[in-house]
């Protein structure tokens, strides 16, 4: 049930979100590739929907998001879209699309409007894609930004492992927090850097922080909806909490489909014409 002092909101917006945080009410938010999945998320009444590049991974099976593209990125969005009354959704721009380049950044944010019609954009990165930001911005198109693990980045940090441990990082992702949000984003995912660092920048800006294990201390929590729902079972980091083991289920449903099959059972007389 959703008890949320926001629930009759006809539509969660950035402005809603900026009013969450001013409430202290925590922001719950999801990915989401696909119209099925999207309109069960929209009608349990979460807040945000995130059509994530994590989408190379749990979709397309690659081993990193840099894989997907535009073009699919805005394919599931368009499914995720026509799911949805009242989530924002938010759409990665998928690496390669933004980064060095404000114009090709502006092309791929209006083509994700456009075409997909989602409510924002989301890209990875502090002071070095400040000016995407702000030709996006000048677009009229809502940008979340997103800090500390950056699985674009993966090749640059060589590791998953948690950001942002000491001091010398941990104070340029807190100026790089700063620097978002003076530059206009509405929010920003701080993933898997220590919870007294998220809590402290949660503090110290005025925008909603999403965290991904990044601790109790933020605005709101994201998830990967296939981690969370145990579908897949591939890792176990310690900020996951699985609310389900449907990776279970969903086999021996399977497995009982094919038994069914093979001994004669389905269709019994019931199911046929």
């Amino acid at each position: 049930m959703n008890t949320s002092i926001f629930a009759s909101a006809k539509k969660i917006t950035t402005h809603v979100l900026q009013e969450m945080k001013h409430q202290d009410e925590k922001i719950a938010m999801l990915t989401c590739y696909d119209y099925s999945m999207a309109r069960i998320l929209d009608q349990a009444g979460i807040d945000v929907i995130l059509v994530g590049d994590s989408a190379s991974n749990v979709i397309a099976g690659h081993k990193t998001t840099l894989p997907i593209t535009l073009d699919e990125m805005i394919f599931l969005a368009s499914s995720v879209m026509r799911a949805v009354n009242r989530a924002l959704v938010v759409v990665d721009l998928p690496f390669g699309t933004y980064q060095g380049n404000s114009k090709e950044a502006l092309n791929s944010a209006i083509r994700i409007m456009k075409e997909a019609g989602a409510d924002a954009v989301k890209m990875e990165g502090g002071q070095e894609v400040v000016e995407s930001i702000h030709r996006i911005l000048s677009a009229g198109i809502p940008v979340m930004g997103h800090l500390g693990l950056t699985p674009q980045s993966i090749h640059k940090f060589g590791t998953y492992v948690v950001r942002a441990t000491q001091a010398e990082e941990a104070e340029r992702l807190k100026a790089d927090a700063r620097i978002l949000e003076e530059a206009g984003c509405f929010a920003i995912v701080l993933e898997k850097i220590p919870a007294k660092l998220a809590t402290e920048v949660t503090e110290q800006i005025k925008i909603p922080t999403i965290g991904i294990g990044a601790g109790g201390g933020v605005s709101g929590q994201v998830l990967v909806l296939y981690d969370m729902l145990g579908i897949t079972q591939d890792f176990s980091p310690r900020f996951l909490r699985r609310y389900h083991n449907l990776m279970e289920e969903i086999e021996g449903s399977v497995q009982k489909y094919i038994n069914d099959v093979k001994v004669k059972e389905f269709p019994n007389e019931r199911e046929q014409y």
